[in-house]
């Protein structure tokens, strides 16, 4: 076990730097000047931009940027605001709080509806419950999240009042269901197809005729052997969800003004502060690579025959 975690750190360095440099090249590749943003509509003084940039690394050719940026990042330092001089560290650590529980709700959600229907549709396969499951997912995957993340504000806030339209307080649990909702239904819909196929599939694996053979009650072979059984591809899905969910929120946060991450990297971009956009989407990756290595460690939990070099 402890070769192959050694060996997933050592892959993830090379997967970080080229992630990492792909994300910086675009970020500084966009038009437009973000020194000159900074004078707004006044006229810009050339000596004192020039002066910016020089003090701020910004003249230096790009790669050499990257590699400053680079070795920052290892000593914790994700860079500051070009605007407010503000570090970018600090602006991660005051968003993130409101993102963790957003994403949280999400994924419960996701894992409690989405392999809830999936196990009911692969129970009923064929039958009408199925085929209403599949259709229902089917609209999910379709429609795009703003437009279910408007339809759910309009209907569960406006016209019933069962949730607040725009939560006013982001570490209020009960105002960010909704929110929590609108991001995880992309999701519970696919967590929803895959555990149906992989509960009608190992419905017909020999284990549960030789379960079925031994007497053991329903209740024991669909959820010790079956639904175990079946967790593997969701637990993958679900793992590597978690990092859609931070990169996913800037729409969902954005419609329901929470001061997360996603607002965060919203707010940037409309000011063009790309060190923030880099340095907040570097965090999403380094979350990113590990969240991947503990779905791949959790592997042998669920399946005990899997052993790791």
């Amino acid at each position: 076990m402890g070769r192959y975690v050694a060996r997933r750190l050592l892959q993830m360095i090379p997967v970080f730097i080229g992630s990492t440099l792909v994300i910086f090249l675009m970020m500084y590749s966009l038009p437009g000047d973000p020194i000159r943003a900074l004078w707004g509509e006044r006229a810009p003084d050339e000596a004192q931009m020039a002066l910016i940039r020089e003090r701020l690394g910004l003249d230096d050719p790009l790669l050499v940027q990257y590699w400053n940026y680079l070795t920052g990042i290892f000593q914790g330092d994700f860079g500051r605001q070009i605007g407010t001089r503000r570090e970018i560290y600090d602006v991660i650590s005051e968003a993130l709080p409101a993102t963790l529980r957003l994403t949280g709700l999400a994924l419960l959600i996701t894992a409690v509806v989405g392999v809830g229907m999936g196990l009911i549709a692969g129970l009923r396969a064929g039958g009408k419950t199925d085929r209403g499951i599949l259709f229902v997912t089917l609209l999910l995957i379709s429609v795009p999240v703003f437009v279910i993340g408007y339809v759910y504000q309009t209907y569960f806030g406006h016209r019933l009042g069962w949730m607040e339209p725009v939560v006013q307080d982001d570490q209020d649990f009960a105002q960010l269901w909704l929110p929590a909702l609108v991001l995880a239904s992309l999701s519970l819909a696919y967590v929803a197809r895959l555990t149906r196929t992989s509960i009608v599939e190992n419905r017909r694996a020999d284990y549960m005729r030789t379960a079925r053979a031994k007497g053991l009650p329903a209740h024991r072979i669909v959820g010790v052997h079956l639904l175990r059984n079946s967790m593997i591809p969701v637990v993958t899905f679900l793992g590597v969800d978690l990092g859609n969910f931070m990169a996913g929120a800037v729409v969902t946060e954005g419609i329901f003004n929470i001061n997360g991450i996603g607002n965060a990297v919203y707010r940037a971009l409309a000011a063009r502060e790309g060190a923030t956009v880099v340095g907040i989407v570097t965090f999403i990756i380094v979350v990113y690579l590990f969240i991947t290595l503990i779905v791949d460690l959790l592997y042998a939990v669920l399946d005990p025959r899997i052993r790791y070099a």
